[in-house]
Protein backbone atom coordinates (compact mmCIF):
# COMPACT_ATOMS: atom_id res chain seq x y z
CA UNK A 1 0.00 0.00 0.00
CA UNK A 2 1.50 3.21 -0.96
CA UNK A 3 0.45 5.94 1.44
CA UNK A 4 1.26 9.64 1.76
CA UNK A 5 3.56 9.27 4.24
CA UNK A 6 6.14 6.81 2.36
CA UNK A 7 5.41 8.81 -0.68
CA UNK A 8 6.60 11.85 1.33
CA UNK A 9 9.22 10.61 3.01
CA UNK A 10 10.42 8.68 -0.49
CA UNK A 11 10.94 12.23 -1.95
CA UNK A 12 12.91 13.87 0.72
CA UNK A 13 15.38 11.34 0.59
CA UNK A 14 15.48 11.24 -3.53
CA UNK A 15 16.15 14.82 -2.81
CA UNK A 16 18.82 14.74 0.34
CA UNK A 17 20.88 11.82 -2.24
CA UNK A 18 20.77 14.50 -4.64
CA UNK A 19 22.27 16.96 -2.69
CA UNK A 20 24.94 14.73 -1.12
CA UNK A 21 25.69 14.57 -4.78
CA UNK A 22 26.29 17.99 -5.29
CA UNK A 23 27.29 19.63 -1.86
CA UNK A 24 31.37 20.07 -2.44
CA UNK A 25 32.72 17.97 0.05
CA UNK A 26 30.23 15.77 0.80
CA UNK A 27 32.18 12.88 0.36
CA UNK A 28 35.03 13.76 3.02
CA UNK A 29 38.48 15.46 2.98
CA UNK A 30 40.77 13.82 0.57
CA UNK A 31 44.23 12.82 1.46
CA UNK A 32 47.54 13.17 -0.81
CA UNK A 33 47.44 9.45 -1.85
CA UNK A 34 44.00 10.88 -3.35
CA UNK A 35 45.83 13.60 -5.73
CA UNK A 36 44.12 13.38 -9.26
CA UNK A 37 45.72 12.72 -12.28
CA UNK A 38 46.37 14.74 -15.86
CA UNK A 39 43.37 14.38 -17.58
CA UNK A 40 43.57 13.78 -21.46
CA UNK A 41 41.51 15.88 -23.78
CA UNK A 42 38.26 13.34 -24.12
CA UNK A 43 38.99 13.49 -28.59
CA UNK A 44 42.84 13.24 -28.10
CA UNK A 45 43.88 10.31 -30.86
CA UNK A 46 45.60 7.31 -29.07
CA UNK A 47 48.75 7.03 -31.27
CA UNK A 48 52.20 4.84 -31.21
CA UNK A 49 55.73 6.95 -31.77
CA UNK A 50 58.39 4.70 -33.34
CA UNK A 51 61.62 4.60 -32.41
CA UNK A 52 62.64 5.23 -36.25
CA UNK A 53 62.19 7.60 -39.25
CA UNK A 54 61.40 4.89 -41.24
CA UNK A 55 58.36 4.03 -39.15
CA UNK A 56 57.29 7.36 -37.81
CA UNK A 57 53.08 7.45 -37.54
CA UNK A 58 51.61 10.75 -38.99
CA UNK A 59 50.37 13.56 -37.19
CA UNK A 60 47.90 16.20 -38.33
CA UNK A 61 46.69 19.18 -36.27
CA UNK A 62 45.05 18.49 -33.08
CA UNK A 63 46.08 16.54 -29.52
CA UNK A 64 47.58 12.90 -29.34
CA UNK A 65 48.03 10.16 -26.64
CA UNK A 66 51.38 8.10 -26.11
CA UNK A 67 53.32 7.09 -23.24
CA UNK A 68 57.11 7.09 -23.28
CA UNK A 69 60.01 5.46 -20.82
CA UNK A 70 62.61 6.42 -19.21
CA UNK A 71 65.46 6.35 -21.64
CA UNK A 72 63.25 6.54 -24.74
CA UNK A 73 62.79 8.25 -27.99
CA UNK A 74 59.75 8.47 -30.04
CA UNK A 75 59.23 10.05 -33.22
CA UNK A 76 56.32 11.06 -35.23
CA UNK A 77 56.22 12.92 -39.15
CA UNK A 78 54.17 15.63 -40.08
CA UNK A 79 54.12 17.36 -43.53
CA UNK A 80 54.37 21.03 -43.84
CA UNK A 81 53.71 23.25 -46.09
CA UNK A 82 55.99 26.64 -47.29
CA UNK A 83 53.57 28.92 -45.30
CA UNK A 84 52.58 28.36 -41.80
CA UNK A 85 54.08 28.22 -39.09
CA UNK A 86 53.61 24.80 -37.00
CA UNK A 87 53.86 24.22 -32.92
CA UNK A 88 54.30 20.62 -31.13
CA UNK A 89 53.87 20.79 -27.83
CA UNK A 90 54.59 17.60 -26.05
CA UNK A 91 52.80 17.01 -22.08
CA UNK A 92 54.52 14.51 -20.42
CA UNK A 93 52.65 14.11 -16.82
CA UNK A 94 54.27 11.28 -14.33
CA UNK A 95 51.27 10.06 -11.97
CA UNK A 96 50.68 11.12 -8.72
CA UNK A 97 52.73 8.88 -6.06
CA UNK A 98 55.78 8.33 -9.33
CA UNK A 99 59.17 8.98 -8.77
CA UNK A 100 60.74 11.56 -10.39
CA UNK A 101 64.40 13.57 -9.61
CA UNK A 102 64.61 17.32 -9.47
CA UNK A 103 66.54 18.05 -12.76
CA UNK A 104 67.87 14.54 -13.59
CA UNK A 105 64.37 13.45 -15.03
CA UNK A 106 63.32 15.63 -18.31
CA UNK A 107 61.90 15.79 -21.72
CA UNK A 108 63.02 16.87 -24.83
CA UNK A 109 61.08 18.26 -27.63
CA UNK A 110 63.31 18.69 -31.76
CA UNK A 111 61.47 19.44 -34.93
CA UNK A 112 64.07 18.23 -37.95
CA UNK A 113 64.19 18.24 -41.07
CA UNK A 114 64.89 14.72 -43.27
CA UNK A 115 68.87 15.32 -42.67
CA UNK A 116 68.54 15.64 -38.73
CA UNK A 117 68.79 19.70 -38.66
CA UNK A 118 66.46 21.27 -35.86
CA UNK A 119 63.79 23.29 -36.82
CA UNK A 120 64.71 25.27 -33.82
CA UNK A 121 66.12 25.69 -30.32
CA UNK A 122 64.71 22.47 -28.78
CA UNK A 123 63.47 22.15 -25.36
CA UNK A 124 64.19 20.27 -22.10
CA UNK A 125 61.63 21.10 -19.38
CA UNK A 126 62.31 19.33 -16.01
CA UNK A 127 61.29 19.33 -12.55
CA UNK A 128 61.95 22.03 -10.17
CA UNK A 129 60.03 20.62 -6.96
CA UNK A 130 62.07 17.71 -5.69
CA UNK A 131 60.52 14.50 -6.18
CA UNK A 132 57.40 15.55 -6.39
CA UNK A 133 56.02 14.68 -10.18
CA UNK A 134 53.67 17.34 -11.80
CA UNK A 135 52.91 17.81 -15.45
CA UNK A 136 56.22 19.49 -17.58
CA UNK A 137 56.09 20.57 -20.92
CA UNK A 138 56.81 22.80 -23.95
CA UNK A 139 57.14 23.23 -27.54
CA UNK A 140 59.81 22.76 -30.44
CA UNK A 141 58.64 25.04 -33.58
CA UNK A 142 58.89 25.34 -37.30
CA UNK A 143 59.01 29.30 -38.09
CA UNK A 144 57.93 30.87 -41.26
CA UNK A 145 58.81 34.50 -41.85
CA UNK A 146 61.17 37.60 -41.68
CA UNK A 147 64.57 35.94 -40.86
CA UNK A 148 63.78 32.55 -40.99
CA UNK A 149 65.95 29.98 -43.02
CA UNK A 150 65.83 26.79 -41.53
CA UNK A 151 63.19 24.56 -42.57
CA UNK A 152 61.30 26.58 -44.71
CA UNK A 153 60.57 24.24 -47.27
CA UNK A 154 57.57 22.44 -47.74
CA UNK A 155 57.88 18.82 -47.12
CA UNK A 156 58.18 15.87 -44.72
CA UNK A 157 59.70 16.66 -41.05
CA UNK A 158 59.93 14.79 -38.07
CA UNK A 159 58.72 15.61 -34.17
CA UNK A 160 60.89 13.58 -32.15
CA UNK A 161 60.54 12.87 -27.93
CA UNK A 162 62.91 11.63 -25.84
CA UNK A 163 63.16 11.25 -22.27
CA UNK A 164 66.30 11.29 -19.81
CA UNK A 165 66.70 9.53 -16.12
CA UNK A 166 68.77 8.35 -14.22
CA UNK A 167 68.80 5.09 -12.70
CA UNK A 168 67.61 5.76 -9.37
CA UNK A 169 64.47 7.22 -10.40
CA UNK A 170 60.81 5.59 -11.14
CA UNK A 171 60.57 3.30 -14.55
CA UNK A 172 57.43 3.63 -15.03
CA UNK A 173 56.19 5.03 -18.31
CA UNK A 174 54.70 8.73 -18.58
CA UNK A 175 51.63 9.63 -19.85
CA UNK A 176 52.11 11.93 -23.10
CA UNK A 177 49.98 14.75 -24.73
CA UNK A 178 50.73 15.81 -28.40
CA UNK A 179 49.37 19.08 -29.52
CA UNK A 180 49.91 20.02 -33.16
CA UNK A 181 49.19 24.19 -33.71
CA UNK A 182 49.35 25.68 -37.42
CA UNK A 183 49.49 29.75 -37.36
CA UNK A 184 48.70 30.88 -40.83
CA UNK A 185 50.76 33.60 -42.66
CA UNK A 186 49.85 37.32 -42.21
CA UNK A 187 48.72 39.60 -45.18
CA UNK A 188 51.32 42.14 -45.73
CA UNK A 189 54.19 43.53 -43.98
CA UNK A 190 54.92 41.39 -40.54
CA UNK A 191 54.64 43.21 -37.70
CA UNK A 192 58.32 44.36 -36.50
CA UNK A 193 59.91 43.13 -32.38
CA UNK A 194 58.67 46.07 -30.13
CA UNK A 195 61.15 48.40 -29.17
CA UNK A 196 63.45 47.99 -25.87
CA UNK A 197 62.02 49.88 -23.18
CA UNK A 198 59.06 50.29 -24.60
CA UNK A 199 56.96 48.47 -21.60
CA UNK A 200 57.84 48.36 -18.05
CA UNK A 201 59.43 45.73 -16.33
CA UNK A 202 58.67 46.35 -12.94
CA UNK A 203 55.46 44.69 -11.53
CA UNK A 204 52.25 46.57 -10.55
CA UNK A 205 50.94 46.39 -7.32
CA UNK A 206 48.54 42.92 -6.75
CA UNK A 207 44.97 43.22 -6.97
CA UNK A 208 43.27 43.81 -3.74
CA UNK A 209 39.90 43.17 -4.23
CA UNK A 210 37.75 43.16 -1.27
CA UNK A 211 35.55 40.60 -3.30
CA UNK A 212 37.17 36.83 -3.06
CA UNK A 213 35.64 34.17 -6.08
CA UNK A 214 35.56 30.74 -6.25
CA UNK A 215 38.03 29.23 -9.00
CA UNK A 216 38.14 25.73 -10.29
CA UNK A 217 40.99 24.33 -10.72
CA UNK A 218 41.97 21.64 -13.25
CA UNK A 219 44.17 18.81 -14.00
CA UNK A 220 45.77 19.91 -16.99
CA UNK A 221 45.49 21.72 -20.28
CA UNK A 222 41.92 20.20 -21.08
CA UNK A 223 40.11 20.72 -18.25
CA UNK A 224 41.82 24.03 -16.44
CA UNK A 225 39.42 26.47 -14.85
CA UNK A 226 39.03 29.70 -16.40
CA UNK A 227 39.76 32.90 -14.03
CA UNK A 228 39.82 36.84 -15.17
CA UNK A 229 40.82 39.71 -13.52
CA UNK A 230 39.97 39.69 -9.96
CA UNK A 231 40.65 37.74 -6.73
CA UNK A 232 40.18 34.10 -6.87
CA UNK A 233 40.04 30.85 -4.39
CA UNK A 234 40.63 27.60 -4.69
CA UNK A 235 41.87 24.69 -2.08
CA UNK A 236 45.10 22.49 -3.33
CA UNK A 237 46.61 19.24 -1.51
CA UNK A 238 50.70 18.41 -0.75
CA UNK A 239 51.94 16.98 -4.35
CA UNK A 240 48.63 18.18 -6.83
CA UNK A 241 48.95 20.74 -9.68
CA UNK A 242 45.99 23.00 -10.53
CA UNK A 243 45.60 24.67 -13.93
CA UNK A 244 43.47 27.65 -14.85
CA UNK A 245 43.32 29.84 -17.46
CA UNK A 246 43.09 33.06 -18.61
CA UNK A 247 42.05 35.05 -21.77
CA UNK A 248 44.71 37.69 -22.89
CA UNK A 249 43.96 40.10 -26.18
CA UNK A 250 47.31 41.56 -28.10
CA UNK A 251 48.36 44.21 -26.48
CA UNK A 252 47.68 42.84 -22.93
CA UNK A 253 49.44 41.42 -20.04
CA UNK A 254 49.89 39.23 -17.35
CA UNK A 255 50.23 40.54 -13.41
CA UNK A 256 50.25 37.10 -11.40
CA UNK A 257 50.43 36.15 -7.82
CA UNK A 258 49.64 32.66 -6.10
CA UNK A 259 49.66 32.73 -2.54
CA UNK A 260 49.71 30.31 0.59
CA UNK A 261 48.51 30.98 3.67
CA UNK A 262 49.73 30.76 7.18
CA UNK A 263 50.83 26.79 8.10
CA UNK A 264 48.93 25.90 11.74
CA UNK A 265 51.59 26.66 14.77
CA UNK A 266 52.87 23.28 15.27
CA UNK A 267 54.47 23.28 12.13
CA UNK A 268 56.21 26.53 12.54
CA UNK A 269 59.83 26.33 12.63
CA UNK A 270 60.46 24.11 9.53
CA UNK A 271 61.65 25.28 6.12
CA UNK A 272 60.74 23.86 2.30
CA UNK A 273 62.45 24.68 -0.58
CA UNK A 274 60.10 24.93 -3.88
CA UNK A 275 57.64 24.94 -2.45
CA UNK A 276 54.72 26.42 -3.83
CA UNK A 277 54.76 26.88 -7.94
CA UNK A 278 53.22 29.47 -10.81
CA UNK A 279 54.20 28.07 -14.22
CA UNK A 280 52.54 29.75 -17.08
CA UNK A 281 52.14 28.71 -20.63
CA UNK A 282 50.87 30.60 -24.00
CA UNK A 283 47.93 29.18 -26.06
CA UNK A 284 50.18 26.82 -28.03
CA UNK A 285 50.97 25.20 -24.62
CA UNK A 286 54.14 26.73 -24.84
CA UNK A 287 56.65 27.95 -21.60
CA UNK A 288 56.67 31.40 -20.59
CA UNK A 289 58.03 30.14 -17.03
CA UNK A 290 58.63 27.43 -15.75
CA UNK A 291 61.11 27.45 -13.29
CA UNK A 292 58.66 29.82 -11.12
CA UNK A 293 58.82 28.07 -7.52
CA UNK A 294 59.36 29.82 -3.82
CA UNK A 295 60.68 28.39 -0.57
CA UNK A 296 57.49 27.65 2.55
CA UNK A 297 58.68 28.51 6.21
CA UNK A 298 55.00 27.94 7.83
CA UNK A 299 54.55 32.01 7.46
CA UNK A 300 53.04 32.29 4.36
CA UNK A 301 54.81 32.45 0.59
CA UNK A 302 53.79 34.29 -2.54
CA UNK A 303 55.05 32.95 -6.09
CA UNK A 304 54.57 36.01 -8.62
CA UNK A 305 54.93 36.21 -12.46
CA UNK A 306 54.85 39.26 -14.75
CA UNK A 307 54.48 39.03 -18.39
CA UNK A 308 55.34 40.94 -21.18
CA UNK A 309 52.40 42.32 -23.59
CA UNK A 310 51.40 39.73 -26.24
CA UNK A 311 52.78 41.13 -29.14
CA UNK A 312 53.36 39.23 -32.60
CA UNK A 313 56.73 40.84 -32.86
CA UNK A 314 57.53 39.17 -29.38
CA UNK A 315 58.61 36.38 -31.37
CA UNK A 316 61.67 37.89 -32.67
CA UNK A 317 63.01 38.63 -29.35
CA UNK A 318 66.06 36.99 -27.62
CA UNK A 319 64.82 36.52 -24.31
CA UNK A 320 62.52 33.13 -24.15
CA UNK A 321 59.86 34.71 -21.93
CA UNK A 322 59.42 37.29 -23.90
CA UNK A 323 59.53 35.00 -27.52
CA UNK A 324 56.59 32.86 -25.52
CA UNK A 325 54.47 35.87 -25.53
CA UNK A 326 53.58 36.30 -29.23
CA UNK A 327 49.73 35.03 -29.57
CA UNK A 328 46.79 36.72 -27.77
CA UNK A 329 43.90 33.17 -26.59
CA UNK A 330 44.33 31.71 -23.47
CA UNK A 331 47.12 31.87 -21.45
CA UNK A 332 47.72 29.03 -18.54
CA UNK A 333 48.71 29.10 -15.15
CA UNK A 334 50.32 25.87 -13.21
CA UNK A 335 49.82 25.89 -9.58
CA UNK A 336 52.31 23.18 -7.64
CA UNK A 337 52.14 22.04 -4.08
CA UNK A 338 55.01 20.30 -3.35
CA UNK A 339 54.55 16.97 -2.05
CA UNK A 340 56.65 18.07 1.70
CA UNK A 341 54.36 20.46 2.07
CA UNK A 342 52.13 17.82 3.72
CA UNK A 343 53.99 18.63 6.89
CA UNK A 344 52.31 22.12 7.14
CA UNK A 345 49.23 21.11 5.47
CA UNK A 346 48.13 17.23 6.22
CA UNK A 347 44.32 17.66 4.60
CA UNK A 348 45.66 20.29 1.84
CA UNK A 349 45.15 24.08 2.17
CA UNK A 350 43.37 27.52 0.69
CA UNK A 351 44.80 28.86 -2.69
CA UNK A 352 44.86 32.61 -3.33
CA UNK A 353 44.78 33.53 -6.74
CA UNK A 354 45.27 37.47 -7.44
CA UNK A 355 44.93 38.04 -11.40
CA UNK A 356 45.10 41.13 -13.23
CA UNK A 357 44.71 41.19 -17.10
CA UNK A 358 46.79 44.59 -17.95
CA UNK A 359 46.86 46.94 -20.59
CA UNK A 360 43.56 47.76 -23.38
CA UNK A 361 42.82 45.02 -25.40
CA UNK A 362 44.19 45.99 -29.63
CA UNK A 363 44.07 44.89 -32.62
CA UNK A 364 45.62 41.66 -33.59
CA UNK A 365 47.64 41.04 -37.08
CA UNK A 366 45.69 40.38 -39.78
CA UNK A 367 46.36 36.33 -40.33
CA UNK A 368 45.34 35.73 -44.70
CA UNK A 369 42.89 32.56 -42.47
CA UNK A 370 40.77 32.22 -39.47
CA UNK A 371 43.39 31.49 -36.02
CA UNK A 372 40.92 31.48 -33.87
CA UNK A 373 43.17 29.70 -31.24
CA UNK A 374 44.86 32.87 -31.05
CA UNK A 375 42.11 34.98 -30.86
CA UNK A 376 39.92 36.36 -27.51
CA UNK A 377 36.18 36.59 -28.09
CA UNK A 378 33.52 38.25 -25.77
CA UNK A 379 32.45 34.71 -25.11
CA UNK A 380 35.94 33.60 -23.52
CA UNK A 381 35.91 36.69 -21.40
CA UNK A 382 32.31 35.87 -20.17
CA UNK A 383 33.38 32.56 -19.26
CA UNK A 384 36.68 34.21 -17.56
CA UNK A 385 34.76 36.72 -15.58
CA UNK A 386 31.92 33.75 -14.01
CA UNK A 387 35.23 31.39 -13.54
CA UNK A 388 33.70 28.22 -15.89
CA UNK A 389 35.08 25.44 -17.09
CA UNK A 390 34.73 24.92 -21.13
CA UNK A 391 32.29 21.91 -20.44
CA UNK A 392 30.36 24.22 -17.89
CA UNK A 393 30.03 26.98 -20.40
CA UNK A 394 28.83 24.31 -23.34
CA UNK A 395 26.07 22.81 -20.65
CA UNK A 396 25.05 26.44 -19.87
CA UNK A 397 24.12 26.79 -23.93
CA UNK A 398 21.78 23.70 -24.18
CA UNK A 399 21.75 22.53 -20.54
CA UNK A 400 21.18 25.52 -18.49
CA UNK A 401 18.72 24.31 -15.77
CA UNK A 402 20.55 21.38 -15.29
CA UNK A 403 23.80 23.18 -15.20
CA UNK A 404 23.20 25.61 -13.11
CA UNK A 405 21.94 23.02 -10.83
CA UNK A 406 24.96 20.49 -10.94
CA UNK A 407 23.51 17.89 -11.09
CA UNK A 408 21.82 15.40 -14.34
CA UNK A 409 19.27 12.86 -14.08
CA UNK A 410 18.83 12.74 -10.32
CA UNK A 411 17.02 16.30 -10.31
CA UNK A 412 15.21 15.40 -13.26
CA UNK A 413 13.86 12.36 -11.83
CA UNK A 414 13.08 14.43 -8.57
CA UNK A 415 11.46 17.12 -10.42
CA UNK A 416 9.35 14.13 -12.61
CA UNK A 417 8.46 12.96 -9.34
CA UNK A 418 7.61 16.55 -8.18
CA UNK A 419 5.08 16.84 -11.10
CA UNK A 420 3.32 13.26 -10.33
CA UNK A 421 2.66 14.71 -6.82
CA UNK A 422 1.67 17.82 -8.33
CA UNK A 423 -0.94 16.11 -10.55
CA UNK A 424 -1.85 13.36 -8.09
CA UNK A 425 -3.00 16.12 -5.88
CA UNK A 426 -4.73 18.48 -8.54
CA UNK A 427 -6.66 15.24 -9.31
CA UNK A 428 -7.60 14.59 -5.79
CA UNK A 429 -9.14 18.10 -5.32
CA UNK A 430 -10.90 17.67 -8.60
CA UNK A 431 -12.94 14.08 -7.18
CA UNK A 432 -16.78 14.86 -8.06
CA UNK A 433 -18.34 15.28 -4.28
CA UNK A 434 -21.03 12.73 -3.01
CA UNK A 435 -24.39 14.35 -3.49
CA UNK A 436 -25.55 15.64 -0.40
CA UNK A 437 -22.09 16.37 1.23
CA UNK A 438 -21.36 19.68 2.03
CA UNK A 439 -17.95 21.14 0.14
CA UNK A 440 -15.48 22.08 2.43
CA UNK A 441 -12.15 24.13 1.73
CA UNK A 442 -8.80 23.98 4.31
CA UNK A 443 -8.24 27.02 6.57
CA UNK A 444 -5.39 29.25 5.49
CA UNK A 445 -3.56 28.14 8.20
CA UNK A 446 -4.06 24.69 7.56
CA UNK A 447 -1.72 22.33 5.10
CA UNK A 448 -2.75 21.52 2.07
CA UNK A 449 -4.14 18.33 1.87
CA UNK A 450 -2.74 15.23 0.03
CA UNK A 451 -3.44 13.24 -2.38
CA UNK A 452 -5.81 10.39 -1.39
CA UNK A 453 -5.39 6.69 -2.69
CA UNK A 454 -7.69 4.35 -2.32
CA UNK A 455 -6.69 1.64 0.04
CA UNK A 456 -6.04 -2.00 -0.84
CA UNK A 457 -8.91 -4.20 -1.73
CA UNK A 458 -11.30 -0.95 -2.22
CA UNK A 459 -13.83 -1.43 -5.06
CA UNK A 460 -11.87 1.53 -6.97
CA UNK A 461 -8.59 0.11 -6.02
CA UNK A 462 -8.10 -1.91 -9.24
CA UNK A 463 -8.63 1.14 -11.43
CA UNK A 464 -6.79 3.59 -9.75
CA UNK A 465 -3.37 3.01 -8.37
CA UNK A 466 -1.20 5.99 -8.06
CA UNK A 467 1.14 5.88 -10.53
CA UNK A 468 2.95 9.05 -12.90
CA UNK A 469 1.02 10.98 -15.49
CA UNK A 470 0.17 9.46 -18.58
CA UNK A 471 3.46 10.63 -20.87
CA UNK A 472 5.93 11.30 -17.93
Amino acid sequence: MVTRRGTNTGLVMLAALAMVAVMPGAVGVASADDVPAYKTADGATRIKGATTTLDAPPLKPGLYADSIGRGQRKIYTVRLDARSSAYFSVVAAPKPGTKVEEYKDKLTVRVQDTSSNPCSTETSPTFHAGETPYPIGDYASRNVGRGETACKDAGPYYVVVSREGSATSGPDAWPIELSYTDEPPLKGRTPAAPVDGSWSTKPPEPRTDSTKRRARGGTGFNDAGSVGTGVWTDRIRPGETRFYRVPVSWGQRLNLRAELPNAPSSASGTFLSNALGLNVFNPARGVVDDDNFVYYNGEGATAKEFTAPVDYGNRFNTTSAVKAMRFAGWYYLEVTLNAGAAKFFPKGTGLTLRVDVKGEAKAGPAYSEPADQFTVTDEEREMARKGQTEQAAEKSGTLRTVAYAGIGTGVVLLLGLGVWTLVARRRAAGTPRTPGTPQTFPQRAQQPSQPQFPQQGSPDSRNQQPGPPQGW
